[in-house]
């Protein structure tokens, strides 16, 4: 969004900046689960980029990048078109994996890309108008917290407390954070009526179909998929050097460590000196170096190292108007954990809406 907001400076220098997108629009994921339990509408959670970007004097082509060839410097779309590059900015997120998903099922949502929130959301009404029904959120991290939660919410609001919201969670639900912050999950789960089921990972989703791997199975008229999330293969089918994960193996200039023209932020890197949580503070404080070193590749400079800090501030929508927040070891909950949450990204929103 930094690179978005100062394309103009590009074209000063004499280039010429084309954006690719699959859409007009992009969510901002830190507020998704708020617009799927309806505290915020999806404009109030998305930017114009079409329009900032033309607005800015740039082209934007809404395509879809599938092949990167570094040797050729060109990016294959989607369309068949091909764009040749002098630099690139690769800034394509992540995805939720679905393997598990049977290739003919329905009303299964993954929680990314964002929009697929919003068809959730509306299948969602449609079937507690039918009556009492049962969801299900299949994860055991941050994101199945928050949109099992909203989706809570959503389904009071709708006067309809009869409905069972359960996790998935595997065999640990929120294992990679520490004692004291998964008790106060646990509880406040509790107090909201969200089943949290560890008796096994999930083998298979299908239309009102959960089996786990020990064989149960489970009928929820709707499944929402919040597995941990991964980034995009583009990468990989373009046999540039990645990560573990698949993600673009970058340097600490956010640099390609085999290619200097590409550079990327966000879900979709692999950070090479320190493995980067999928956490957006991340993405947000890459925004600056990364503008930095894209003008420095375009017109000679120094290049900005990214230096990752260590204790990030965390707060998780809780969907009842409050949330938990945690640092290193400080576990708090209420209702203004969550309107911090609400200022800090309104605040982000507000900065680049602004552009439209």
């Amino acid at each position: 969004m930094v690179t978005l907001a100062n394309l103009e400076r590009f074209g000063e220098i004499g280039c010429e900046v084309t954006v690719v997108q699959p859409g007009p629009i992009h969510y901002y994921s830190g507020m998704g689960p708020g617009m799927l339990s309806k505290m915020y509408s999806p404009r109030e959670i998305s930017f114009a980029t079409r329009d900032i970007v033309e607005r800015k004097h740039s082209v934007f082509l809404q395509d879809k990048a599938e092949l990167i060839d570094p040797v050729s410097k060109t990016v294959k779309l989607q369309s068949g078109k091909v764009l040749e590059y002098n630099v690139l900015s690769c800034n394509v997120g992540s995805f939720v994996p679905d393997k598990i998903v049977a290739p003919q099922g329905e009303d299964i949502f993954p929680v990314k890309p964002i929009a697929k929130l919003l068809e959730a959301r509306e299948r969602i009404q449609e079937l507690l108008k039918q009556g009492d029904c049962s969801f299900a959120v299949v994860g055991g991290g941050p994101a199945a917290l928050e949109i099992a939660a909203n989706v809570r919410r959503l389904v009071k609001d709708q006067g309809n407390d009869a409905t069972e919201v359960a996790i998935f969670a595997g065999r640990g639900f929120m294992s990679a954070f520490s004692r004291r912050l998964r008790k106060k999950v646990s509880g406040h789960l509790q107090k909201l009526g969200i089943r949290v089921i560890e008796q096994g990972y999930v083998t298979q989703v299908d239309t009102r179909k959960i089996v786990l791997e020990d064989g149960s199975l489970w009928e929820p008229d709707l499944s929402l998929l919040a597995l941990g999330v991964r980034p995009s293969s583009l990468f990989e089918e373009s046999e540039l050097p990645t990560g573990p994960d698949g993600g673009l193996l970058v340097n600490k200039y956010l640099q390609s460590v085999e290619y200097p023209e590409i550079f990327g932020g966000g879900d979709c890197i692999c950070f090479q000196p320190k493995t980067l949580d999928k956490v957006g503070v991340y993405a947000v404080r890459q925004n600056s170096v990364l503008l930095n070193n894209l003008m420095s590749a375009v017109h000679g400079g120094e290049l900005q190292s990214f230096q990752p800090q260590g204790k990030y501030m965390l707060i998780f929508n809780t969907g009842d108007g409050k949330g938990i927040f945690a640092r290193g070891s400080l576990v708090l909950d209420g209702k203004w954990a969550f309107k911090l949450k609400d200022r800090v990204d309104r605040k982000f929103m507000q900065r680049f809406k602004a552009l439209e």
